[in-house]
């Protein structure tokens, strides 16, 4: 996981936040981010996101990794504090940062000071270490997903402590006092003492064993289970008072698995105090000794706790006389915010898709509208045209002055009633003016009738519709180019992959027999 250096954090600008915070946005939904994704997503002003890259590469807040498919960008563990821890510094929630005060298997402990240089607690969760990995089958943070990174399963952790702490701070439970929370990180307030695993000596063991199993009690009659009541998540105050801590873990008593839960946090109790201060008491509580007074678990959405649970514990809440409707009313709506806003940026994420989609349905209906206009006008305009043709193809030969004549005027006329019908139609279209001369009559007639069926059928398509069709096939083509361009200095790791196997086949000789 590495040690965390905030040596960095004051030299960074914000154009590294912004490359930083679009690896991270590209990890919702993408397990190794491509560079051409990430420049789409930083859309820096003066472009360089390469070399920013790079930079957070050589600083190792970021790793360069090649997949399978394609190659591209993870956050790390680093580069995740630096976003939580700079967030939390704007707060003005921290100033400075000290040292390391614990470790375990899913956080580290540090110290930090606020802008009043007041000591305060910083909690960094770590989950995914090798030693403990089994998230999926102990707790529900996958709930439908099959898969998640061990990032945003740290962010969950993180929410549901920082929701447990308040909780059981306003029911007056020995707790830190919770600040504030980021990401993956919760500031709450530094407990003066040490834990319980480090005591040798107390002046009352007895009344230190009563304690602790009144809490276990008092935490089931709330509607939780700590999961983890233990000698290293109790610390002992410098005037010997306990302090619970370390929460994600918690369960609702509706959990399948409570009562096991509970029995294995007391007899954690009682095996320490027999094996460190040699106290054994027959006196210790059991899971039916719990009467529901509160829902916390309901309040936090705890583990193993269910919607007809829920009604079933508002139906006894109320005929006690206990009323939580309010809180959990406030609770809800902000969820429901919660959940706009993740739709929010999910719409946020598609909305350029859907503006060229939208182009090119508004395109496709005026070409098909211009289409429909056009071929109105083109269907009475060819009856007429073939008509003509066969009244010329019936005209005499040009020695019969008299015939000639009369059939000329009678065309003359339908041309122009034809030419006078579609100049009201259609703007684009011209009346053709008719030669005089007697002798070139039949020529003339012939040469209209040509020019008259040329505009009426070659003029289909309007000027700005070809333009606009030219325009979205350009536009096309670009997209198609940018969405297979490769990232510069990256070889596309097909191709890579492909070339390696071309390679070990050649160095292969002989496996098979051939030499």
């Amino acid at each position: 996981m590495g040690k965390l250096d905030v040596k960095i954090l004051r030299y960074l600008t914000p154009e590294d936040f912004r490359v930083l915070t679009a690896i991270e946005m590209g990890m919702k939904n993408h397990e190794l981010v491509p560079a051409l994704l990430a420049t789409q997503i930083a859309n820096l002003r003066y472009g360089g996101v390469h070399k920013l890259l790079k930079e957070m590469c050589k600083h190792k807040l970021l790793s360069y990794e090649r997949g399978k498919r394609y190659d591209g960008y993870r956050l790390t563990n680093a580069g995740y504090d630096y976003l939580a821890l700079k967030v939390l510094t704007q707060r003005g929630t921290i100033r400075s940062f000290g040292n390391q005060i614990g470790i375990g298997k899913e956080s580290n402990i540090y110290v930090v000071a606020n802008e009043e240089e007041t000591p305060l607690c910083l909690k960094l969760h770590r989950l995914g270490r090798t030693c403990f990995r089994n998230i999926k089958g102990k707790r529900d943070y996958h709930q439908h997903r099959h898969s998640a990174s061990w990032l945003y399963l740290s962010r969950i952790s993180a929410t549901r402590e920082f929701a447990y702490m308040k909780a059981l701070l306003d029911r007056g439970f020995p707790v830190p006092k919770p600040i504030d929370f980021n990401r993956h990180c919760i500031v709450m307030e530094l407990v003066e003492g040490g834990p319980l695993c480090n005591i040798n000596e107390v002046d009352n063991v007895e009344t230190l064993y009563d304690e602790l199993m009144d809490l276990i009690v008092r935490l089931g009659n709330h509607g939780v289970i700590h999961g983890d009541f233990n000698e290293f998540n109790i610390m002992i105050k410098d005037d010997g008072k306990p302090v619970i801590i370390d929460f994600p873990q918690m369960v609702s008593t509706e959990h399948e698995n409570a009562e096991a839960y509970f029995e294995r946090d007391v007899n954690c109790i009682r095996d320490f105090f027999k094996r460190r201060f040699g106290y054994e008491s027959e006196l210790y509580p059991t899971f039916q000794d719990i009467s529901r007074e509160d829902s916390i678990d309901a309040e936090v959405k705890a583990s193993g706790f269910a919607r007809q649970i829920e009604k079933e514990i508002d139906t006894f809440l109320i005929e006690n006389g206990i009323d939580y409707k309010e809180e959990k009313d406030n609770i809800d709506n902000e969820d429901s915010e919660d959940s706009e806003e993740e739709t929010y940026e999910n719409c946020v994420d598609n909305i350029e898709d859907l503006k060229c989609q939208l182009k090119d349905l508004q395109l496709q209906n005026e070409i098909v509208v211009k289409e429909e206009f056009n071929a109105s006008i083109r269907d009475p305009a060819l009856n007429n045209d073939d008509e003509h043709l066969k009244k010329i193809s019936m005209v005499p030969c040009p020695d019969k002055q008299s015939n000639t004549e009369n059939e000329y005027k009678g065309n003359n006329e339908n041309v122009t009633v034809e030419n006078v019908i579609i100049n009201e139609k259609h703007d684009d279209f011209t009346l053709y003016d008719l030669s005089s001369n007697a002798e070139n009559e039949a020529v003339c007639f012939y040469d209209d009738t040509r020019s008259i069926r040329s505009v009426s059928t070659a003029a289909t398509i309007a000027p700005d519709v070809i333009k606009k069709r030219t325009k979205l096939a350009l536009d096309k083509r670009e997209r198609s180019q940018a969405k297979r361009a490769l990232a510069k200095g990256e070889a596309s790791a097909v191709t890579r992959i492909r070339r390696d196997n071309r390679a070990t086949i050649k160095e292969s000789t002989g496996i098979w027999g051939w030499e």
